[in-house]
């Protein structure tokens, strides 16, 4: 059925000033007409491209990939839907266009007429050029976050553990985000000639907000051991710091345990205190895993009274105490909604490793993170300590 002509527009004014250019060309590619839309495109004049080839307005990288895509393309299948090619204007300026074209063919299949059209692809062209420019800005962006997350946390972990004498102590940090900063943070230093301090601590939430409260920690720890050594008086001191210092500000607190370290012949005396932290891991020469005594306490800096557990140990040859954050216990596996220490698999990973060194016990901890992948939803700390045997 031949729809009705539209009043005021006639086939060949339609045909004329299409809103895309037009050709009609014989099975050798040579023009048989173009439209008026496509000759204002290119700046030619109509004689000027009849009986030309087609192909001879395709820039040289569109010709070459016309001759060996789309041309069998078009061959094969009769049609050629939406390519895109650069074509040359007659000032020798390339204009991008989505090509379409199909085949007329004769009774019997021969082709006879070959039907092109042409949509001007400028703006799709420099959208596309916007949009890569802004990718890149966002990946330069990214990589800048990148930098200054790393180097931020680098700055609140300690340089280098310095342990006693008689003390083998291994560290790692494992950040889940390339682009964030954690509040995990671990150290071990000397307070006088026969006393090591060590903590372990995680504070709540991310970015700059934790690693304002995760420094002040750190310091504050240093500074309250060298003013008074008693693990649980470390801890209360710290509280009220915290306290004072984020009292208007919600759910700012950490979790911490800080300890000492004193020689006492070939075994180590160790004194620790718990602000609400996961209890550390005592892996025994004598191939047994348990955790030490220091389940509960308040985490520090919440606003009540504190409330802090305390507990004694030895470690002899052969023994390990490790401690760690719960980005390790949290870490999801399975695909689902499982946690990787839910039925007690860490004190179980622990006894199959007993006895250890503290260095071989924190590369085993390495191992099992990374088997964890994008399961680890958050920063892991741990530090290990032991005595050689």
């Amino acid at each position: 059925m031949t729809p009705e002509p539209v009043a005021g527009e006639t086939a060949e004014d339609l045909y004329e000033n299409a809103p895309c250019g037009y050709i009609v060309a014989r099975p050798d590619r040579s023009i048989v007409t173009v439209n008026g839309t496509l000759l204002a495109w290119l700046g030619y004049e109509r004689n000027a491209l009849i009986d030309k080839p087609f192909t001879d307005l395709l820039a040289t990288g569109s010709l070459i990939h016309y001759e060996t895509h789309f041309a069998p393309l078009l061959q094969l299948q009769g049609r050629l839907a939406g390519v895109t090619v650069d074509v040359v204007t007659a000032s020798g300026i390339r204009l991008p266009v989505f090509l379409t074209a199909n085949i007329k063919a004769d009774d019997d299949g021969r082709p006879i007429l070959l039907r092109i059209t042409f949509h001007d692809a400028g703006d799709r062209r420099s959208y596309e050029r916007e949009l890569l420019d802004e990718r890149q800005r966002v990946e330069r962006e990214r990589a800048r976050v990148e930098l200054f997350a790393r180097t931020l946390q680098r700055s609140l972990l300690p340089p280098l553990l310095s342990p006693p004498a008689g003390i083998d102590a291994s560290a790692h940090y494992h950040a889940a985000s390339a682009d964030d900063v954690g509040g995990d943070f671990y150290d071990l230093f000397p307070l006088a000639h026969d006393k090591w301090a060590f903590f372990i601590g995680d504070v709540s939430g991310k970015g700059a907000g934790a690693a304002a409260v995760t420094s002040l920690t750190r310091y504050t720890l240093r500074a309250a051991a060298a003013f008074d050594a008693d693990p649980v008086v470390v801890l209360q001191n710290l509280h009220t710091v915290l306290s004072q210092e984020f009292r208007d500000t919600v759910n700012q607190f950490a979790t911490v345990i800080f300890g000492i370290l004193t020689p006492c012949d070939d075994e180590f005396d160790v004194q620790m205190a718990s602000g609400g932290h996961l209890p550390p891991l005592i892996i025994g020469a004598d191939g047994e895993a348990r955790y030490a005594d220091v389940i509960g306490g308040h985490p520090v800096g919440i606003p009540m009274e504190p409330r802090f557990v305390s507990t004694r140990i030895r470690l002899g040859p052969g023994d390990t105490l490790v401690l760690y954050t719960d980005g390790l216990t949290e870490a999801r596996v399975g695909g689902g909604a499982e946690r990787y220490d839910n039925h007690g698999a860490l004190l179980e990973f622990a006894a199959a490793h007993a006895p250890t060194t503290a260095s071989a016990i924190v590369v085993a901890i390495q191992s099992l993170l990374d088997d964890f992948g994008s399961g680890v939803e958050d920063d892991v700390a741990v530090l290990a300590l032991g005595v050689p045997l």
